[in-house]
């Protein structure tokens, strides 16, 4: 049987309309409490984190057999400057993980994984990563985004039979989605899969497939159209890599992350069995989504390790290194970078290990402290390892051949900095993350008031949100003025004789909450529906919420290892200096709140788009090449060479 033609452009769609396809892929109900909700709506839930959770002794027994493996296998086996220096990681390396179960670590053991937890399959990412951070995206790739954990949540008995045995030991797997057109805004999918008898028939390009280029099996996002067999929509597939039609046309470099295995994949005709669908038609998006509400915890996990290994490094470095008679730690500019990175590495292991293990517990919806932990993650650690080039000076900048060539030690700080770079990017941009948590953090408004300022609801409906509005606001509102942070012996807990007084940083947190939520309060009611287009406002108050979450994760993960004799007087002291720093944050964020140059910026820019400061743009010489900005995805048969390599 002939395949039917699925050649068609990129979709049209307007601004609304893209809104509602995002809208519509959300969780929309809240099942389960949520510390970072209620911090959203001035209520601090402290009881939710503490005392901070503990994992089964099973699971702390088998997590650290297989971590003190890997790093046995890293140490021995692992050559970062090679990976760096030929922009591949060798194949016996990746043979040796999968020998290891490295690729199963998130695969329950019946099907032949190593079934870690959560919180020890980050620690794991967090070693690999610091032995090179292309491992730990090729790890993370394979099953923080790809085909094992949509399978585990979403896909059939069938489905597990077949791939997660495979997955577990041999197969690496890629999720695309992203297309040279379409990035965050998924409604303009240009990728087809049109309905064919048993099979589906996938057409079109999608780009910056990592792993793609030595997948064996993909998890593919495509656009299936309506019809009376089902109500179509963006649909999730699991492909063959090998499958005839489909060809890895380029291997994608790039400034950092040089290892790793990045791809342009062209689907023409491609015929993928309808068992291979994972859901049903239209729920692809839910189904990525939601695999990204734990998945997005790997890549704050390797900033975890970023931050220990530039702490190593800056602790080694300024103790040795003298200007004006004593080492550079000891002067107060350089002194105040090492402890900024002291502090922050602190709470965001805090973060990750208390989003993680509530992850593995089940018993919160983690949905907002998971995205709260990747923005603030890829943000703090990206300025870490700019410190760290700072404090390195001009070895800092100078790349580790280079240093090993006139014989000293090869530190790859500049390598990091490139390499950490993408994580700002990843898996959801700053900005898109901004968005995403400001959508969640509104959401108890939006479904008591957002008929009120949605202009396409008729009078009766408003008129039913207004009463519904009213009930809620009544109740709400008076509970903002005040709370337990004002009571100077709230929180005692963590003020323990001899160490640094953390119930005031809780109290803080506890007051700041309830700003927090009077100053989205008073937005809404200023802004309304253009609310949404507000987007520097809502960015501050994400940020004021990730920085209160870290203070409250530092503060109960300090309490935790004093209550536990782990470093416990070392920890109060870096969680009191990361709180103090935080502070100063916060204030600034709040003061920006209200006091900024959004509308200013905003006539800046329709100026520079309109070209009225054109002329500043002269005197320069423009290096780029030639070429359109956005590549042709036009589907139809590749003309280029398939550079496809599984490893085996």
């Amino acid at each position: 049987m002939s395949a039917p033609s699925a050649q068609q452009p990129t979709p049209k769609v307007t601004e609304r309309e893209a809104r509602q396809v995002a809208e519509d892929a959300r969780e929309q109900d809240w099942r389960k409490p949520s510390f970072a909700k209620e911090l959203f709506l001035g209520r601090f839930r402290l009881d939710l984190i503490h005392p901070h959770p503990q994992p089964a002794g099973e699971d702390v027994r088998r997590g650290e057999e297989f971590l003190a493996r890997l790093r046995e296998f890293c140490e021995t086996r692992v050559d970062g400057a090679l990976i760096e220096r030929e922009a591949k990681i060798p194949d016996e390396v990746v043979n040796g993980l999968k020998e290891l179960g490295a690729l199963g670590m998130k695969i329950d053991v019946k099907y032949g994984g190593l079934g870690l937890t959560q919180v020890y399959y980050n620690r794991a990412l967090a070693l690999a990563g610091s032995a090179s951070p292309a491992i730990g995206a090729l790890l993370s790739a394979h099953q923080s985004i790809g085909v094992p954990q949509p399978l585990k949540t979403f896909g059939t008995q069938e489905q597990k039979d077949t791939f997660l045995p495979r997955l577990a030991r041999t197969d690496i797997s890629a999720f695309l989605l992203t297309e040279p057109d379409v990035g965050s805004d998924p409604a303009r999918l240009a990728t087809t899969a049109v309905r064919d008898g048993d099979d589906y028939v996938l057409d079109g390009v999608k780009l910056w497939t990592t792993n793609g280029v030595v997948a064996d099996l993909l998890v593919v996002m495509a656009r299936v159209p309506k019809s009376p067999e089902g109500k179509g929509g963006i649909t999730a597939f699991v492909v063959e890599a090998d499958a005839p039609g489909i060809t890895v046309e380029h291997r994608n470099s790039f400034m950092g992350l040089r290892g790793i295995e990045n791809g342009v994949t062209r689907f023409h005709q491609v015929r993928v069995p309808a068992a291979n669908r994972i859901g049903p038609e239209g729920a692809g998006l839910r189904i990525a989504l939601t695999t990204l509400n734990t998945g997005r915890l790997s890549l704050p996990a390797m900033c975890v390790g970023s931050g220990k290994w530039c702490l190593k490094i800056a602790r080694e470095w300024s103790a040795v290194r003298e200007q004006w008679g004593r080492p550079v730690a000891r002067h107060e500019a350089v002194g105040s970078k090492i402890a900024f990175i002291a502090a922050t590495t602190f709470a965001l292991e805090a973060v990750v290990d208390l989003a993680s293990q509530m992850a593995d517990e089940d018993r919160n919806d983690i949905r907002i402290e998971a995205a709260l932990a990747k923005l603030y993650g890829s943000e703090m650690g990206c300025l870490i390892a700019d410190e760290l080039v700072q404090i390195r000076g001009g070895r800092g900048f100078e790349t580790a051949a280079s240093l090993a060539a006139r014989g000293e030690r090869a530190v790859p700080a500049e390598q990091m900095l490139r390499d950490m770079r993408i994580n700002r990017i990843f898996e959801g941009s700053t900005e898109i993350m901004h968005l995403l948590i400001a959508r969640e953090a509104v959401d108890a408004h939006l479904k008591v008031a957002g008929d009120i300022i949605d202009p396409d609801k008729p009078l009766s409906a408003k008129a039913k949100a207004g009463a519904n509005a009213a009930g809620f606001y009544a109740k709400w509102l008076p509970k903002l003025v005040a709370g337990p942070g004002q009571l100077p012996t709230t929180y005692a807990e963590f003020n323990p004789s001899g160490h640094p007084d953390l119930a005031t940083h809780l109290r803080y947190v506890e007051r700041a909450s309830r700003k927090l939520a009077r100053s989205t309060f008073y937005a809404m009611s200023r802004w309304q529906g253009r609310m949404e287009t507000k987007q520097g406002f809502l960015g501050r108050i994400v940020d004021i919420g990730a920085e209160l979450f870290a203070m409250s994760a530092a503060c109960v993960r300090a309490e935790h290892l004093r209550a536990t004799d782990e470093h416990g007087r070392e920890a109060y002291q870096l969680a009191d200096a990361f709180c103090r720093q935080a502070r100063i944050r916060v204030e600034e964020l709040f003061t920006r709140l209200w006091s900024n140059t959004d509308d200013l910026d905003r006539r800046v820019v329709e100026g520079v788009l309109s070209g009225t400061y054109g002329w500043l743009e002269e005197g320069v010489v423009d290096p780029s090449g030639e070429g359109p900005w956005i590549a042709d995805a036009t589907p139809g048969p590749s003309t280029e060479e398939n550079v496809h390599r599984p490893i085996r």
